[in-house]
């Protein structure tokens, strides 16, 4: 009788331990699937003026980009608490459902009463408070000024198809995710939060050999900041992010005991998140939304500025600004308009600038609170000047998005 009681009375005790710890930690699958119509056309490229295309494709990822995640929290007590997250792209309409390409995944520790740090592939600053202050909430389709992104979600905007494509995330004006990242975010204090990154990844190579051709060092590193206030119907965001790569070719462990000679690589501005090429590249962002309750006003400004480290006087440079508004019309209908200009410089010494011309519509219809019908329609333009012809992107999209 006493065993009984002693056994039931352990048994609760440890029901209640597990069920108390499971109760502290949190795990969570999520995901987007886009899919749907999409048709692109373009005109000139700065290689080939009279070259021009017209995709036409049952595609993915036109209004957001097709992924899986995993994210999950524990309560380590006191305030203290530990997160990750885990995500890759997904494209539907392809022959391979996913490359398993890294977009953010990271691993943090965090305490509620001062901010959070986190290690591992992560969005940048820039990025983060474009992502809030953004008209067109980051979507796929021509039509922005301050985040140009032509992926065509199953093939490229050159016309050609590439199961590789409808990844988003890549844009001219900014640079979306860094690798090798230590990110921190202070906890909210009358309105506002600080947030940061710095990113070092760098490696120097010794060969067995001294005839064995080795990098002499390849590198990539950097800092960004932000800050952002919000207040009822107000928000501001700002940020700035100073990356850098260098890469300084092959050489010989012994210098002339191989045949092959020194190389630099071609400086290139930093796009993926691994880096860029022999280049100092500083980035601006700011964005203010104001909510007046029918519908949300949106000011955004983006200026970028790409510096090759050997020889500073090649540069690139492109700024533009652009205003919209977002609104329901109706409890299931919602609708966008954005318009912007700009400048951009091409790559090289004192090169000529073209003006930068852009606009975008959209709707969405929600069937529900995770799934919505959508169209977009959005074009921008790129002038001459006297070394690159003008250039067009336009497109619709038509699609249906799911949320998970």
């Amino acid at each position: 009788m006493n065993k009984s009681i002693f056994s039931v009375a352990a048994f609760s005790v440890f029901s209640a331990f597990t069920s108390n710890t499971v109760a502290q930690s949190d795990l969570t699958i999520y995901g987007v699937v886009d899919v749907g119509y999409i048709n692109i056309k373009t005109n000139g490229t700065a290689i080939i003026p009279t070259e021009s295309s017209n995709t036409i494709v049952f595609g993915n990822s036109a209004q957001q980009t097709s992924r899986l995640g995993f994210k999950g929290t524990e309560d380590l007590g006191g305030g203290v608490f530990a997160f990750f997250t885990i995500e890759t792209d997904m494209q539907p309409a392809n022959a391979f459902l996913s490359r398993w390409q890294d977009r953010q995944s990271f691993l943090g520790l965090g305490m509620v009463s001062l901010g959070q740090f986190a290690i591992g592939t992560q969005n940048t600053p820039i990025y983060n408070q474009l992502a809030a202050t953004d008209v067109g909430h980051t979507n796929n389709t021509p039509g922005s000024a301050v985040y140009p992104i032509y992926s065509s979600g199953g093939s490229r905007a050159t016309g050609t198809f590439d199961d590789n494509a409808g990844v988003g995330g890549v844009s001219v004006a900014l640079t979306t995710r860094t690798h090798s990242t230590l990110s921190f975010k202070t906890a909210e204090v009358s309105g506002f939060i600080l947030a940061g990154i710095a990113i070092i990844r760098s490696e120097t190579l010794s060969a067995q050999l001294k005839t064995q051709p080795v990098p002499i060092q390849d590198s990539t590193s950097g800092w960004g900041i932000s800050g952002q206030y919000s207040q009822e119907k107000f928000y501001l965001g700002l940020a700035y992010q100073a990356l850098k790569s260098q890469n300084l070719g092959y050489g010989c462990a012994q210098p002339g005991a191989c045949s092959s000679t020194a190389s630099t690589p071609e400086p290139k501005a930093w796009a993926w998140a691994e880096g860029g090429v022999n280049t100092q590249d500083n980035q601006y962002y700011a964005g203010a939304t104001y909510d007046f309750g029918y519908f949300k006003t949106y000011l955004q400004y983006i200026n970028r500025k790409v510096t090759n480290i050997l020889d500073a006087s090649y540069t690139l440079s492109r700024s533009a600004q652009q205003i919209g508004f977002r609104g329901f019309f109706t409890t299931n209908l919602e609708s966008w308009a954005n318009i912007g200009n700009g400048q951009y410089t091409t790559y090289g010494i004192n090169s000529p600038s073209s003006k930068i011309n852009a606009w975008q519509i959209g709707v969405n219809y929600y069937l529900s609170k995770r799934t919505n019908l959508y169209a977009i329609y959005g074009s921008d333009k790129g002038g001459a000047n006297s070394i690159n012809p003008a250039t067009s992107h336009s497109s619709f999209a038509s699609g249906v998005r799911v949320q998970f």
